[in-house]
């Protein structure tokens, strides 16, 4: 599977029409079309459903564009990174979610742009699980983000900031007038919270006597 093919696979996902794609790529529609089906001899699976007008990504088509996407995100970065020398330049792939210390890291940023105007930042939003599969898959530099999680095996410094964990109600709930919420105030009322263990385990701990009283719909 070569990285030119993922490439002409991407431009025909993104156009949803042979001719076009062709056209933008430089080569001629027999031959897209050719390595096309080559691709999918290769994978043993059906990429695309054709119609006269347009042709869409079947589910295995989705997949391989996920991963055909980071594959030549990872291609490009690495190009650049070697092209590099002398003053210190190239892309820092950064995931955060949002929180308040993002401010304080963004002034950070603006610093060290000063310093190397030739850097160039990537912000990925995701949630704490989400920005370590791309930390461990090679996507991301670094990642901001909240506790409690698993950073055993990462290198990482503690923002001076503090977050505030705060509960989303309508105006009119009479927990929208208190300026603090204790466990006892949340009994008997559904909640949605995260699936992240370690956060529903954090909860657990906050919720002290009352964790049995609480409920969680979703």
């Amino acid at each position: 599977m070569e990285l030119r093919v993922l490439t002409y696979f991407l431009m025909v996902a993104r156009e949803e029409n042979i001719t076009k794609a062709a056209n933008l790529l430089h080569v001629t529609q027999p031959t897209l079309s050719r390595q096309l089906m080559q691709l999918e001899e290769e994978l043993g699976v059906k990429l695309f459903e054709r119609s006269s007008h347009k042709i869409m990504l079947t589910e295995e088509g989705m997949l391989l564009k996920r991963r055909a996407q980071e594959l030549v995100s990872l291609a490009e970065k690495t190009k650049q990174e070697l092209s590099d020398k002398g003053q210190l330049s190239g892309d820092i792939a950064i995931g955060c979610g949002e929180i308040h210390s993002m401010g304080c890291f963004s002034e950070f940023l603006v610093s060290f742009r000063d310093k190397y105007p030739l850097i160039h930042y990537e912000i990925y939003s995701g949630n704490a699980d989400n920005i370590k599969d791309r930390i461990e898959r090679g996507l991301l530099d670094l990642g901001l983000l909240l506790e409690p999680v698993d950073i055993g095996k990462y290198g990482f410094i503690r923002m001076s900031q503090k977050e505030q964990w705060g509960v989303l109600v309508r105006k009119d709930s009479p927990l929208a007038h208190k300026k603090e919420i204790h466990p006892e105030d949340l009994v008997g009322i559904p909640l949605l919270s995260t699936k992240r263990e370690l956060v529903q385990n954090e909860l657990s701990n906050w919720f002290g006597e009352y964790a049995d009283q609480i409920e969680v719909a979703a």
